[in-house]
């Protein structure tokens, strides 16, 4: 008989006490933080709901001052000189390090763009909060930098499934969104632990979540999943407009900024101004947070077609501007409204839809399939609805490309065979490029004609398959 070994199973009990213990006091704090955040935007935005359209044209551009003083000024004052304020630094960077007297100045600027009318949305400033508070957990348990990653993920996570009020989905997409195509199995457990603990704090403090539970949905159908995976394609290039729209209005504001040297917080000043003039011709009710809107295309109420592309167009010149928000929130504003405009033309109900659609932008724009089609189970529930947002998701996720809603997220695997992408440098840095078989074979399409190539390559998979 082989001698047993003992020692391995009781490192990892250890581990797990560990983390219950670490991932629940980081989840704890966690909930704590993001609760007070979210009370105080709540309140504002109560407030400010009621805004006759006239005064949009003085709240946006003050708004856009105070961010961009905040976003400029604030960092350069309290700034801790060689720690970027970034989730993805902390994790790939900086061993589980943030800058913690900088933590209040990106909920307080989202806190005023949404107030002011500013379309975003409010999961950015919770991720943010979840990894600082996270990384002072880190240090005064003096861990080790192994640990100190783990831990910053763990207060992600815990952002997340706050805000949202999905405990699992927030918890994987805290982790998925690291890396695309890779994720981290040691960050798992605690980002779980982290996330049930925080949405738990967060429901105790009186935060309200809403869920949606769709009308029975007939038997699964092969015909109606192909359907919804068609509605995916299509929300995948939706996705691909939101994200590059936001990086166009970005590029262009630090072009014009750099040409005519232009004060950075007049920037904002001057998107608040634009979003105010668009105000005037878009309905208002497409600002902030939209959540009303999203409401509304789940309930099945019938979306304009365009309705995506103002949301986007709205959101792109916020957050491109200057502006700071969360990311999050607006796709799924987009994909509901998307997915409810399009079900008719597949003969499916609207409801079913969007429901879809708000999956698929999620799993395409933030490149985290596993955590929107969990989102999807939480928000919506149901085997046979879990099937059909599953197929779309990824679908979409497929459809978007190499392109992400955070340039610093990681590249670890292409999405296709066909593609080659460098492993571990920021999306919004790398340059996908083509397969040498695929060039190869283009190129012989070209020169040979496409009747040739698949000739020579049928002959040649024969003489394979015979040796």
């Amino acid at each position: 008989m082989p001698r047993i070994d003992w020692l391995e199973p009781a490192v990892m009990l250890a581990t797990v006490v560990q983390w219950l213990v670490l991932a629940s006091l980081t989840g704890m704090v966690v909930g704590f933080g993001t609760s007070v955040f979210l009370r105080a935007l709540f309140y504002m935005t109560d407030r400010s709901i009621l805004m006759p359209a006239w005064a949009y044209w003085l709240t946006l551009p003050l708004a856009g001052l105070a961010n961009g003083l905040l976003m400029g000024y604030g960092y350069r004052k309290l700034g801790t000189p060689g720690l970027k304020d970034s989730i993805f630094a902390a994790v790939h960077e900086q061993s589980g390090h943030m800058p913690w007297r900088t933590l209040w100045i990106k909920p307080v600027a989202a806190i005023i763009t949404l107030a002011s009318g500013g379309s975003a949305g409010k999961e950015g400033p919770c991720s943010h909060i979840g990894a600082s508070l996270a990384a002072v957990v880190g240090q005064v348990f003096r861990l080790n930098s192994e640990l100190r990653q783990r831990i910053v993920a763990c207060g992600v996570s815990a952002g997340f499934a706050s805000v949202f009020g999905t405990p699992i989905a927030g918890a994987i997409y805290g982790v998925e969104m690291l890396i695309i195509g890779r994720i981290r199995h040691d960050f798992l457990f605690p980002a779980l632990i982290a996330g049930v603990t925080s949405f738990q704090v967060s429901k105790r403090m009186g935060i309200p979540y809403e869920y949606y539970f769709m009308s029975a949905l007939p038997a699964f159908s092969e015909s109606l999943f192909l359907r919804t995976i068609l509605i995916g394609m299509l929300c995948g290039l939706v996705a691909r407009v939101f994200v590059d729209m936001i990086y166009a209005v970005r590029n262009a504001c630090h072009r014009l900024q750099a040409r005519y040297t232009i004060w950075p917080p007049l920037m904002p000043v001057g998107g608040g101004l634009l979003l105010a003039a668009l105000v005037t011709v878009i309905p208002t009710d497409y600002l902030g947070l939209s959540l009303p809107l999203m409401d509304r295309a789940l309930s099945g109420e019938a979306m304009p077609y365009l309705g995506f592309l103002w949301k986007t167009l709205l959101v792109a010149i916020t957050l491109g501007s200057g502006f700071y928000g969360g990311i999050v929130t607006p796709q799924f504003v987009i994909g509901a409204v998307a997915g409810n405009a399009f079900a008719h033309l597949f003969g499916i109900s609207p409801t079913l839809g969007a429901a879809v659609g708000l999956v698929s932008v999620v799993a395409a724009a933030s490149n985290t399939p596993l955590a929107a089609i969990l989102m999807g189970v939480e928000l919506f529930g149901g085997a046979t609805g879990t099937i059909y947002v599953a197929g779309a998701a990824i679908a979409a996720y497929l459809i978007v490309g190499h392109r992400s809603v955070y340039p610093d997220q990681r590249l670890g695997y292409a999405k296709s065979s066909w593609m080659r992408v460098q492993a571990e440098i920021p999306v919004g840095q790398e340059k996908t490029h083509l397969s040498y078989g695929l060039l190869k074979s283009w190129g012989r399409i070209k020169t040979h004609g496409w009747r040739a190539w698949w000739r020579d390559t049928m002959a040649s998979r024969g003489k394979r398959h015979d040796v």
